[in-house]
């Protein structure tokens, strides 16, 4: 049974013979109290209590190398195949882990020009112009933003002319009031960040 106190914890209650939601308990929380033939188990909702230490280097080992095997993390880890594979799920599953792509080098590849567009939106269109900047090839991030702008946009080109064809057709859009663009001249780190 579940129950909410302050929503800030759910309270799971079962009978201590059945030891198999002990252990379910025991991994999910870690905190199993056993009282007058009960067990209570406190899950508290805030994320940090739902990713526990395992779960956050698991995260860090896939952010280094997402190709690692379920086996090979489990043996920098020194824990079980299994837990590995169990904890990878329920991350996916809660949406911790989006997907698995890799990182490219886009200068090798030839797009040489990399940009920061700053984007000022009218008449409250913001999302519509977004999901259509967003659908562009060549476009890698949009956000939303606070300050004189309300979109950022980081795309890649693999040339001047390109790019200008790109901001000329984004500039005729609806509601596109002004753009500004930077252009990077060098990425001194371009990473995710660890968890900690």
């Amino acid at each position: 049974m579940y129950e909410n106190i302050e929503n800030s914890e759910q309270i799971f209650i079962f009978k201590v013979w059945k030891s198999n939601i002990i252990n379910k308990c025991a991994h999910i929380c870690g905190r199993v109290q056993v009282r007058k033939g009960f067990g209570v188990c406190c899950v508290a909702t805030g994320i940090k209590d739902r990713v526990k230490d395992l779960d956050i280097r698991i995260l860090n080992l896939l952010i280094e190398n997402s190709k690692l095997s379920y086996r090979k993390i489990a043996q920098r880890l020194g824990v079980s195949t299994a837990t590995v594979m169990s904890h990878v799920n329920s991350l996916e599953k809660s949406g911790i882990v989006r997907k698995y792509s890799a990182l490219l080098d886009h200068e090798k590849l030839g797009y040489d020009v990399s940009v920061v567009i700053d984007v000022r939106v009218s008449k409250g269109k913001l999302f519509e112009v977004e999901k259509r900047i967003a659908g562009h090839p060549n476009v890698r991030a949009v956000f939303d933003t606070t300050g004189s702008f309300d979109s950022l946009i980081l795309a890649d080109f693999r040339s001047r002319h390109e790019l200008d064809s790109f901001l000329k057709k984004i500039q005729a859009y609806d509601f596109v009031e002004r753009t500004e663009t930077r252009l990077i001249l060098n990425r001194v780190k371009d990473e995710h960040i660890k968890i900690s």
